[in-house]
């Protein structure tokens, strides 16, 4: 089965083409569609004319979209019949090199899901919260009095990443210095390998570079006369992990570094996007700062830092009118999930005062839930905290720069000024 791709050139009128081009064709998956901010109105049409819809990719192959809000918690809530588990195809779309799997805890299922992923819940406790509020308080003060006055920089660089990387270091107790490398490492698990100059071994090396360091920290915490509170002597203490196997203890930290790094820090990005983008909800804001709690969840919806997450169905299953075969792969996006005009009234616009920005599901349901969605949020909130103290606007000069790809949902590059 083939099928052309849907163009992207500016000068398309994505509407346009996304109501009349044939509904067979429309392929949400499709890259640059997310890269070039235009995804929108192909995701409207599914949900209002098919949303649970059979679609192809040239990369990812056939593969079902659900798109509207119900639909994609009735397959999220359903971790018998839809399935997690790498064994199966994990929960991308991309079903990764056959010679090079990556097991991790989020991409399992029951019973072995459970028992990894309470060795690590303990890190995120509301008492753990509480006492780490400090200490991000701290270094969110340090990054933003650091931030140049009346001239232009990157926002995702210099505010983005340095934060959730600074916590995803304390998290792991990573040495502080080299932190950086978790942001290559993040960054690399979720490029597509063909833009590499090296094609996939460059990909794979990249992979067991990190291996490689991990399991000399790995070592040291075994090894150590100390009781450490970080995520990799939680892996060394607990009962189902303390003897994982090298790809799954690579497959473990992966996802928690992805899962610690790349969605708060896309939403510390896209907040301040999305504000510039509707100003009347920063000058609301700036008028009541006590709406940060609730902008905070209005901000993850509209942002979505991860656009989708894979299921594969273990058995034939009818969903909203269509039969769904053992062995389909089930693409949830979550993205369109936050869209949908059914459960959020204006759905396309930032809304911080919003009653049910709550609703959201960019964290996703049931036993996979984010492990740490309340260490994101804790994190957000604090950055608008202390920005408000400090500048009354800060202004996005440029369209930013987006992630390629249909998994992540994220920034590159945004031009931001504080000014003078």
């Amino acid at each position: 089965m083939s099928q052309a791709a849907i163009e992207t050139t500016p000068d398309i009128d994505h509407t346009e083409r996304a109501w009349s081009m044939p509904l067979k064709d429309i392929n949400p998956a499709q890259r640059d569609l997310f890269q070039n901010d235009v995804i929108w109105p192909y995701f409207e049409r599914l949900r209002k004319e098919a949303p649970v819809h059979k679609g192809y990719d040239e990369e990812f192959g056939e593969y079902w979209s659900v798109t509207r809000y119900e639909d994609i918690m009735a397959v999220d809530t359903n971790h018998h019949v839809f399935s997690s588990d790498w064994t199966h195809g994990g929960i991308t779309l991309f079903d990764g090199p056959e010679d090079f799997q990556l097991p991790m805890f989020i991409a399992m299922d029951p019973p072995k899901h459970d028992e990894q992923r309470k060795t690590v819940q303990p890190i995120v406790a509301p008492n753990n919260l509480k006492n780490w509020e400090p200490l991000i308080r701290e270094r969110t003060v340090k990054v933003l009095e650091s931030l140049p006055r009346g001239e232009v920089f990157d926002w995702v660089d210099n505010v983005s990443i340095e934060l959730t990387t600074m916590m995803l270091a304390t998290l792991f107790d990573f040495p502080f210095e080299e932190r950086r490398k978790l942001t290559f490492w993040s960054d690399m698990v979720t490029t597509d390998s063909k833009t590499l100059e090296g094609g996939e071994e460059e990909w794979k090396g990249h992979m067991l570079s990190c291996l490689e360091y991990f399991t000399n920290l790995w070592n040291e915490r075994v090894n150590s006369d100390t009781q450490g509170n970080d995520l990799i002597t939680m892996l060394t203490k607990g009962e189902s992990t303390k003897n994982m196997d090298p790809m799954e203890y690579l497959g473990n930290i992966i996802l928690l570094i992805v899962g610690g790094n790349d969605t708060t820090r896309n939403s510390m990005t896209g907040g301040l996007y999305a504000l510039n983008k509707f100003p009347g909800e920063y000058d609301k804001l700036v008028a009541n700062p006590d709406l940060i709690p609730n902008m905070v969840s209005e901000i993850i919806r509209w942002q979505t830092p991860l656009a989708h997450m894979r299921r594969t169905a273990l058995e034939d299953i009818e969903l909203n009118g269509q039969m769904i075969k053992k062995g389909d792969k089930v693409a949830m996006w979550y993205v369109s999930g936050n869209r949908d005009a059914d459960v959020f009234d204006d759905a396309d616009k930032l809304i911080i005062d919003r009653d049910n920005a709550r609703r959201q599901m960019s964290f996703g349901y049931g036993i996979h839930r984010c492990v740490g969605n309340r260490l994101g949020e804790l994190q957000i909130r604090i950055l608008w905290e202390e920005i408000l103290k400090r500048f009354p606007k800060i202004e996005v000069m440029e369209e930013p720069e987006r992630s390629p790809g249909c998994f992540v949902k994220g920034y590159k590059y945004m031009p931001v000024r504080i000014p003078a």
